[in-house]
């Protein structure tokens, strides 16, 4: 391992797990990547909106919303997607009929074929950020350093933005970290239904042909990155809450 050799799998002509794992992470990685983009964009701005806002239209959207999104599995919207974009706009994603496209090399199609997937991914997500964002406002909003900031006279939005949302951010930042190591291997059956070929799929694939060096290799894989996010979680407390100090 040290090495960087993980073995050979037993049923691809003795491929090396390495070389099918470094043509696969890009996708992987890039699916992350896009995915939080998109849950952090659906979550946080309509979690502190929500908060400085209680008991208005907005709220109640963004609380219903929240609910919708998590109580509608991921796999089954995705199969609604591919569904209906088929039947109604005869729209499949451009990986059904074709390999990997990186962004270098054509940006749009790349785009096309991560979108849905990420989105997919995200809603779940973004419903939860987008409720411990607006519960840590709501007690955020309450403390007395915010009350001396309006009675400074500072403007709301200076009082929100730079005030309260960095210390609400706090719990938030610790779901983002469990929230990417729950990624590793929840995309499994997004990336098999969106036909992705990523670490995800090879997983699927490699459990289901009983290929115990590529199952084992890609668990070690993902414990290492789980174990790496979460400690740039702790590092970034200190970033956001400059009371805190690790000694």
């Amino acid at each position: 391992v040290v090495q960087g050799d993980l073995g050979a799998s037993l049923t691809e002509s003795d491929l090396p797990v390495t070389t099918e794992l470094n043509r696969r992470m890009p996708i992987k990685l890039e699916l992350m990547f896009m995915t939080m983009i998109i849950a952090l964009f659906l979550g946080i701005p309509p979690g502190v909106l929500s908060a400085i806002r209680p008991g208005t239209p907005l709220d109640w959207i963004s609380r219903f919303s929240s609910v919708l999104w998590l109580s509608i599995p991921g796999f089954y919207l995705g199969i609604l997607i591919i569904t209906f974009g088929a039947a109604w706009f005869n729209w499949t994603p451009p990986q059904f009929g074709q390999a990997y496209v990186p962004f270098i090399d054509d940006p749009w199609t790349n785009i096309q074929e991560f979108f849905f997937p990420s989105l997919v991914l995200a809603l779940g997500i973004s419903a939860i950020i987008m409720r411990l964002t607006r519960s840590s406002m709501l007690e955020v909003m309450r403390n007395d350093y915010i009350r001396t900031a309006w009675s400074k006279g500072l403007r709301e939005r200076t009082v929100v933005w730079r005030h309260a949302v960095k210390n609400a951010l706090i719990p938030v930042v610790t779901l983002i970290g469990l929230q990417i190591g729950g990624l590793l291997g929840g995309s499994v059956i997004i990336e098999s239904l969106f036909n992705l070929n990523g670490v995800g799929k090879y997983t699927l694939e490699a459990i289901l042909r009983r290929d115990i060096f590529v199952v084992q290799s890609v668990v070690l894989l993902f414990a290492l990155t789980y174990v790496s996010t979460n400690l740039l979680v702790d590092i970034a407390y200190a970033w956001l809450d400059p009371r805190i100090h690790y000694g």
